[in-house]
């Protein structure tokens, strides 16, 4: 008697269910990783932009011998990334008058003498930065404690 022995082609269900919980290991470790990297990375961009406004505003000052009239350009507040509306907004930067933070550097009424930067996170895991012509640069991640006179409870510098 002989027997004929058909060798089916594919894979069984116990080989494709192994696929599948790796692919979800990985999936698992990944994703977390990967949005980490993300508001890493749009903080380090808000802390570029802030430093470069910094020179800009050394500039002035040093063209002006004060900070008055200076503008971050057409938009205020800056966005990141440049140019984003609405929901693709990551940080909002602003720039007031140090001496009194209720006024803009182009507010005529401004003393200019100190100018404070502030970036504020759209994204409730990200840093919130203060950035001063004093020297502080601190970070928060309760946006509503960072003021533009300090970071408050929780802060952290940078």
């Amino acid at each position: 008697m002989k027997r004929n022995f058909t060798y089916s082609l594919g894979f069984t269900l116990i080989e494709l269910m192994i696929v599948v919980v790796i692919v979800a290991i990985f999936a698992a470790v990944a994703i977390p990783s990967y949005q980490a990297y993300v508001l890493r990375a749009d903080a380090s961009r808000a802390q570029q932009q802030m430093q470069q406004i910094a020179v800009q505003l050394a500039r002035q000052k040093s063209r002006n011998f004060n900070y008055i009239g200076f503008s971050t350009g057409a938009t205020a507040p800056v966005t990141l990334p440049v140019g984003a509306t609405g929901s693709a907004i990551k940080y909002r930067i602003t720039v007031r008058d140090g001496d009194d933070t209720t006024k803009t550097l182009t507010d005529p009424t401004a003393l200019g003498q100190n100018w404070v930067i502030r970036a504020e996170a759209s994204d409730p895991n990200n840093f919130t930065y203060l950035f001063t012509s004093n020297g502080l640069r601190c970070k928060n991640k309760a946006t509503s404690n960072v003021t533009y006179i300090t970071c408050g409870t929780g802060a952290e510098l940078w």
